[in-house]
């Protein structure tokens, strides 16, 4: 990067100061910051260890997708030039999660294909895509690391039975997977090679995220090239008066963030401008699933509406991630008000959308520290599978009886108990809607996020089913055991074939409520409050206004 680097800056409480400098010190006597560099698997495990020794290309993929850069720039060129007008990504988690970000901060580029991403097997998200693309000039990607993840193969089912011609899609796949397969079977235009050795949610800078960014237009040099910054970014403020400030600036938030959860300030609260829209759920992903399991973690909270400070718990931590390109006071003053009140505050200024490699790097190598200080391996995910296989025994079920099992809703007093009976830090409550993702369900949600918070400073956490089992679903089940889960369902009117079958599911709804009943079932073995409440009629949101003030009255 030509220009200089934005330095990180920490507000600690003088309460919590010594525990942040004392795991600082320990990092630095621990040789962190070297040891990551050199990609040492063994901060983390004994040597050899699967799913650490072989999860560390995202250390040096910017550079390596530099050198491969011309062939993904010559068949964005190809595409453009086939006359393709839209490219709709199929994917889930890790291959989705990172061009949604890149989409919504960059937005259309005037000459090149729009990017539509779909992680949903919710029927109305389909037929939305469907109608918003002429069908006859899109590309779809279908996007799994693995290969073989049920929703986008599902989705794959359905886009090439309406559009039955290979050239009109490309996988991206590790090699030698399922998916890899398929798209040779399939005569796709394309297949792209991940890199086995980077899970999922490390994999923003990998050909998972470059390849769509290349297809909709976007620098894709500059956001590799400026990764490296993020080594070079500097500390300020409290983090600057530390005696282990030769700490790169990721090497000490890692190690701070460890240090506040383990003192008991595990909600991370994230506060991010407005020109970085998705970027919270992105890193709600890397913190989530790296971070929560074996009965710790830290807590992600993205998107929730901004207080005052005495709305909040004593359980926070926040973190701060403005645009100096596109300055906001009004957001400023509110950050330095939570300060002002004794809340751990850690600023980290970006460059807006340009400065996206940067800010990936940068908070991959703080997760993976984070992982080191809280003794925990930051890149498998143990729970995941969990709800996996309850989704699949409840298709099982359903080949064989053609009903999925009957879930009863939660009742008023029920409600109750769950979103406001002992709800106060440090339980938080994660509301999760297995319905069409749409910006007026956020705002309908948010509210009833603000509700719950007002009743007992409770943090609250929104996410879209199936996408969160893929992201903080791993924290829910591994984390910490404070969580309360309230599960929200919403079909549409009509449905969705999926052709073959994938997985045992003949439509989607029925995939999406089988996923939705495979997680309410497990955390329910976990033993963790958890409810269901199934919005009825046509109108989510205003079953969700209506159920918000039911909560307000209870209060």
């Amino acid at each position: 990067m030509n220009e200089p680097t934005l330095t990180v800056e920490a507000d600690i409480p003088e309460a919590l100061r010594g525990q942040v400098q004392e795991h600082g010190a320990l990092a630095q006597q621990a040789r962190v910051g070297e040891r990551l560099r050199d990609g040492d698997a063994t901060l983390w495990a004994a040597p050899g260890t699967p799913e650490v020794a072989n999860r560390l290309g995202w250390l040096t993929i910017a550079e390596r997708m530099l050198a491969e850069l011309g062939a993904v720039e010559l068949f964005a060129a190809d595409v453009r030039d086939a006359g393709m007008r839209d490219v709709v990504l199929l994917g889930m988690g890790g291959s989705s999660l990172a061009p949604e970000v890149l989409r919504r901060a960059f937005g259309h580029r005037t000459g090149h294909p729009r990017l539509h991403v779909l992680d949903s097997t919710d029927a109305a998200s389909i037929r939305a895509i469907e109608a918003a693309v002429d069908l006859r000039r899109t590309l779809f990607i279908v996007s799994s690391k693995s290969g073989g993840t049920i929703e986008p193969l599902s989705l794959f089912a359905h886009f090439f039975a309406l559009v039955p011609d290979g050239k009109s899609f490309v996988a991206i796949t590790d090699p030698g997977s399922g998916l890899e397969q398929l798209a040779g079977e399939h005569g796709f235009r394309h297949t792209f090679a991940g890199d086995p050795d980077i899970g999922g949610r490390y994999s923003a800078l990998s050909a998972f995220g470059i390849v769509p960014a290349a297809l909709m237009g976007i620098d894709v040099r500059s956001l590799l090239e400026g990764a490296a910054g993020a080594w070079e970014t500097s500390l300020g403020g409290d983090a600057a008066q530390e005696p282990s400030t030769q700490h790169p600036a990721g090497v000490w938030l890692g190690a701070a963030l460890s240090a506040l959860a383990r003192a008991g300030r595990d909600k991370l609260t994230f506060v991010i401008s407005q020109t970085l829209p998705g970027l919270g759920l992105w890193l709600e992903q890397l913190v989530a699933e790296s971070t929560g399991k074996h009965g710790t973690g830290i807590l992600p909270v993205a998107e929730e509406p901004l207080g005052e400070p005495g709305v909040y718990g004593e359980d926070r931590v926040f973190a701060y991630l403005p645009d100096v390109t596109a300055p906001d006071p009004e957001m400023d003053a509110s950050v330095r008000a939570l300060a002002a009140a004794g809340h751990p505050l850690i600023t980290m200024p970006t460059r807006g959308p340009g400065d996206l490699g940067r800010m990936f790097l940068l908070w991959e190598l703080a997760v993976a520290v984070a992982g080191w200080g809280l003794e925990i391996n930051p890149f498998d995910q143990p729970n995941v599978q969990q709800a996996k296989d309850a989704t699949n025994r409840v298709l099982a079920g359903f080949q064989d009886s053609h009903e999925l099992p009957p879930v009863a809703d939660a009742d008023d007093a029920a409600l109750h108990s769950l979103l406001l009976g002992s709800v106060a830090p440090p339980a938080y409550v994660a509301i999760m809607s297995y319905s069409e993702p749409t910006p007026a369900l956020d705002e309908a949600a948010a509210d009833l996020r603000v509700a719950i918070r007002a009743h007992a400073k409770a943090t609250t956490t929104f996410g879209y089913g199936p996408r969160f089992l893929h992201s903080t679903g791993q924290f829910h089940k591994g984390g910490p055991k404070t969580g309360r889960f309230l599960q929200l369902i919403h079909d549409a009117p009509f449905d969705v074939e999926i052709p073959g079958g994938v997985g045992g599911a003949d439509t989607f709804t029925t995939l999406k409520n089988a996923q939705a009943i495979g997680d309410l079932n497990t955390l329910r073995e976990l033993k963790l409050p958890a409810e269901r409440v199934r919005l009825t009629g046509d109108d989510p949101v205003g079953a969700l206004r209506a159920l918000t003030a039911t909560i307000k009255e209870q209060q």
